[in-house]
């Protein structure tokens, strides 16, 4: 029977870490299972429904980049929050750009992981709309429906969360949005001060939009405020 909470996929090849996040998120009201590597993540995710995997970055084997990588071709629904003791930007843009949903870095707190895993069961089960219009600001097109984005007509590689942050910035043509809005709209309401977080994202967005990512057309900084697409 799926927990009300969230049904969690702990892996990591850390038998101790496994077992002291199973027993506490267990404790928590979350339905837990544990896999010691990517290819046992694998199998698991194809066997089981999950709401979200929390996946390690460094295990032995098929590491947890090209673990991600492989779940969100397999999954794309499914909620992927990686795991490091890394926390310089290029590892965090390297796993959100695999599909990553969230990075948390180790050593992290107990409280902040249960609200992020709250946050991205919700993300989970809030169901997309049947139909939506597409939109067309310039030469970039999205799709909401098929989850396609295009520039001048060639189709675009996002990742999920990059979608839905450029669907609910171009859903508000012209209109700033502040930082902590977009953060609580796109990952939850327990998210609004990873500024950097955001920031990451953007850069990443700029660089698969613009012609010139350091001198942007569309996706536009509000300075000390927050983002916003162009209008027209």
């Amino acid at each position: 029977m799926p927990s009300p909470n969230g049904n969690i996929l702990v892996t990591d090849d850390d038998p101790e870490l496994r077992r002291v996040l199973r027993r506490t998120l267990d404790a928590l009201g979350f339905e837990v299972a544990e896999s010691a590597n990517g290819e046992q993540a694998l199998r698991e995710v194809e066997a089981h429904p999950f709401n979200a995997v929390l996946l390690d970055v460094n295990m032995p084997g098929m590491g947890g980049i090209a673990a991600c990588r492989e779940i969100r071709r397999k999954a794309p629904r499914l909620q992927i929050l990686m795991l490091s003791v890394r926390d310089q930007e290029m590892d965090k843009i390297e796993a959100l750009d695999a599909g990553a949903d969230d990075y948390i870095t180790k050593p992290f707190s107990i409280p902040e992981l249960a609200a992020r895993l709250r946050s991205a069961v919700r993300r989970s089960t809030t169901a997309e709309p049947d139909l939506a219009i597409p939109i067309k600001i310039g030469d970039i097109e999205l799709d909401p429906a098929r989850r396609i984005v295009c520039k001048a007509g060639a189709a675009l590689r996002l990742t999920p969360k990059e979608f839905d942050l450029l669907h609910y910035l171009m859903s508000r043509p012209g209109l700033p949005v502040a930082h902590v809005k977009l953060l609580r709209a796109v990952w939850g309401e327990d998210y609004g001060r990873e500024l950097e977080y955001l920031r990451t994202f953007v850069h990443q967005l700029r660089k698969k939009l613009e012609d010139d990512p350091s001198s942007p057309e569309y996706l536009l900084t509000e300075p000390h405020f927050g983002y916003r697409f162009r209008a027209s």
